[in-house]
C-alpha cells in the first residue's frame, strides 16, 4: 500500500488496525463471493440444502458489517485520520455496506432456489441465471481484487461488465414475460426466475459501486454518477500526470 503512504505511520498500531481492518473487509467480500456462486448454483441444481447454507451465512455477513463498522467508528474517534488514512476507512465502510447488501440479494436468491426447487425445471435449465450469477461473482471478485492492488482502473471494467448485466438481464425479463404468455400454468416459477435475475442485476451494480470506491479511495475523486467515457477519461488524466 506504499503508493498512498498507508503505511507509513509513526504508530506501529495504528499501521495494524488499518491492515487487520483491510483483511477483515476481504474476509467478508470472500464470503459474499462465494454466497453468490453457492446461491446461483442452487437455482441451477435444484440444491435446497446448498441454498439453506446460503440464508444461514447471510447472518454471518451482517455481523461481520457491524463488528468493521465499530472499529472504523473507533478508529475515526481515537485517530481521526487525514488524507489517505481517512479515504481508506471511509471507503472501507461503503464498501461493506454494498457487501452487506450483496448478501442480502444472495440470500433472496437461495430463498428462490428453494422454491423454485419444487417446481418443473425449464429445458435450458435456467442456464441464463447462470450465466448472469457467474458474470457479477467475477465482478466482485475484480473488485476485491482492485481493492488489495489499489488499481481504480478496475472500476472502468466493472462499469463495462455491469452494462453486459444489465442487457442480459433485459433480455431475461423478454424471455420470462414470453413464457408467462405461452405457459400460464408456470407462472409462479417464471416470477420467482424473474427476482432471481433482478437479485443477481442488483448484485452487479453493488460491485460496480465497490470499484468506484476505488477510485476514490486511490485518486480521492468521487466518479459515482459518472459516464463511463467521463471515468475513463478522468483516470487516462491521472495516469498522464503521473
Amino acid at each position: 500500500m506504499d503508493k498512498l503512504h498507508l503505511d507509513k505511520h509513526i504508530s506501529r498500531q495504528f499501521n495494524e488496525e488499518l491492515e487487520s481492518l483491510r483483511q477483515q473487509v476481504m474476509t467478508m467480500g470472500g464470503l459474499a463471493e462465494e454466497m453468490i456462486s453457492d446461491a446461483t448454483r442452487a437455482v441451477v441444481e435444484g440444491d435446497t440444502e446448498l441454498a439453506q447454507k446460503v440464508v444461514e451465512a447471510d447472518d454471518r455477513v451482517n455481523d461481520m458489517e457491524k463488528a468493521i463498522d465499530e472499529r472504523c467508528i473507533f478508529i475515526l474517534a481515537r485517530r481521526q485520520p487525514t488524507a489517505s488514512d481517512l479515504r481508506l476507512v471511509v471507503a472501507m465502510l461503503k464498501t461493506i455496506n454494498d457487501l452487506e447488501r450483496i448478501g442480502d440479494e444472495a440470500e433472496k436468491i437461495a430463498r428462490m432456489a428453494i422454491s423454485l426447487a419444487e417446481a418443473d425445471r425449464p429445458r435450458n435449465n435456467y442456464r441464463e441465471l447462470e450465466i448472469m450469477g457467474t458474470t457479477v461473482r467475477g465482478m466482485l471478485h475484480d473488485a476485491l481484487d482492485g481493492f488489495v492492488r489499489l488499481a481504480p482502473e478496475v472500476a472502468v471494467d466493472l462499469v463495462r461488465e455491469d452494462k453486459n448485466v444489465d442487457a442480459d438481464y433485459e433480455a431475461a425479463l423478454r424471455q420470462y414475460h414470453t413464457y408467462l404468455v405461452e405457459e400460464p400454468r408456470s407462472t409462479r416459477r417464471i416470477l420467482d426466475a424473474i427476482w432471481v435475475a433482478r437479485s443477481i442485476e442488483r448484485i452487479g451494480d453493488h460491485a460496480k459501486n465497490i470499484g468506484e470506491y476505488i477510485v476514490y479511495l486511490v485518486e480521492g475523486k468521487d466518479l459515482r454518477h459518472a459516464s463511463l467515457a467521463e471515468m475513463e477519461r478522468e483516470l487516462a488524466e491521472d495516469d498522464d500526470s503521473d
